[in-house]
């Protein structure tokens, strides 16, 4: 479960900013909520708004770009390995609109749980040079809190659960102290139960190639196969099954089953509407993600997908019945139709806005306070004020192009 993330100084990100998964302790819809064994309250949906260019992706590319910092060196040593993504080389940019920030290193804090604890991992790198690392983990059994590694320019300080374990002398300044623990001590408990968060416990979507999306396609279970069938005729698409058929060179390909008055045929995925493709890509992502528990990260979900259709997926996970093993939902959108208190908690909603040197603001609808310190009551027309621009992210040009002028 993602419980908390920082980011300071990130292409568009100057300031430290920071996405909040934690409840906070508001009225609405509150059986709407994931409930940690230690009564820790936590959402299972945040959606973030804003205009093109506002700076919404590069949220979500900071926390896929540090997740990518720690796998990458995993994947590279895995002769078994087929995340061609995951082995390109990893630069990470600092913000782009000053002179001094392009000289200051990029830091992170994320907060993450597991099923037996909660760790906090920090990362300071300048490009791709790592200055600063430390991780830190309180066991639910014990309520203990203990630091597991520290590394800085004075060394690297092995502590807890770590102090036995034996580094190279020679670790190289761009690979992480957690990759490397990855590499070497697999076998070690707590080292296992981190890396698996990173490489199990979140996923990222981004539906820019249509090879990957058609890859997404194959459920790797008959649970998320069956509930993925489930979803779909759910959602009447007029579709009762489906299969995959793997060709040569790796390539594969799927085929829909449709029956019309007793009469059934296939049509290759291709041949159906991009947003079935699509729905295609997403929903197996989906049906693993509320099975498993993990948190799935997606940049504009509402692109090529119905409005009933982006409601219908965010309402299960916030089904407590369906979404019974705390699975969360984190995406960018455009859509205002399921901007409304129906849909949404308040903490839930986070707004992305640019601010006078280009540097990008993100803050959450329950902590937006008017110009008279008011805060924005629960009951309010959400998209009716935000299309208003009363909640600063406008989403509309700022000054809209005179054509006669263009053209005369």
């Amino acid at each position: 479960m993602l419980c908390q993330f920082t980011v300071k100084n990130f292409k568009s990100i100057k300031d430290a900013m920071t996405f909040d998964m934690q409840a906070t302790a508001i009225s609405e819809h509150e059986d709407r909520i994931i409930k940690d064994n230690d009564k820790e309250l936590y959402l299972p949906v945040s959606a973030i708004y804003g205009p093109n260019g506002g700076g919404k992706s590069n949220v979500l590319e900071a926390l896929h770009i540090l997740v990518a910092k720690i796998l990458r060196p995993l994947y590279a040593t895995d002769d078994s390995n087929d995340r061609p993504f995951q082995m390109k080389k990893i630069l990470i940019e600092p913000f782009a609109f000053g002179e001094k920030e392009k000289e200051e290193p990029t830091e992170f804090e994320l907060f993450f749980r597991t099923k037996d604890a909660e760790y906090r991992y920090i990362l300071t790198v300048k490009r791709d040079i790592v200055l600063y690392e430390r991780l830190d983990r309180v066991k639910f059994n014990t309520g203990r809190r203990s630091a597991l590694f520290e590394r800085s320019e004075e060394g690297i300080k092995l502590r807890g659960a770590f102090a036995r374990l034996k580094i190279s002398d020679e670790l190289s300044e761009t690979l992480t102290l957690l990759s490397y623990l990855g590499i070497t001590h697999k076998k070690n408990e707590v080292v296992n139960d981190v890396l698996n968060w990173f490489e199990y416990g979140i996923d990222f979507l981004n539906y820019g190639n249509p090879i990957q999306e058609l890859g997404m396609a194959i459920a790797t279970s008959e649970d998320v196969k069956t509930l993925f069938l489930e979803m779909i005729q759910e959602m009447d698409l007029d579709i009762a099954n489906f299969r995959v058929e793997e060709k040569e060179d790796e390539r594969i390909e799927v085929y829909t089953k449709h029956v019309v008055d007793d009469y059934e045929f296939e049509l290759n995925l291709s041949e159906e509407s991009s947003g079935t493709k699509k729905l295609f890509g997403l929903l197996p992502f989906i049906a693993d993600s509320l099975i498993s528990g993990t948190t799935l990260v997606i940049d504009e979900l509402d692109a090529k997908i119905h409005p009933i259709l982006l409601r219908h997926i965010i309402m299960m996970f916030n089904d407590m019945e369906i979404n019974q093993h705390g699975a969360q939902l984190i995406f960018t959108s455009h859509d205002l139709s399921t901007m409304n208190s129906d849909v949404f908690r308040r903490d839930e909603i986070w707004f992305v806005a640019k601010g006078n040197r280009q540097n990008s603001k993100l803050y959450s609808l329950v902590e937006f306070k008017n110009e008279k310190g008011e805060s924005v009551r629960k009951d309010a027309k959400f998209d009716k004020q935000y299309l208003e621009g009363k909640y600063g992210a406008d989403p509309y040009l700022k000054k809209i192009i005179d054509w006669g002028k263009v053209n005369a």
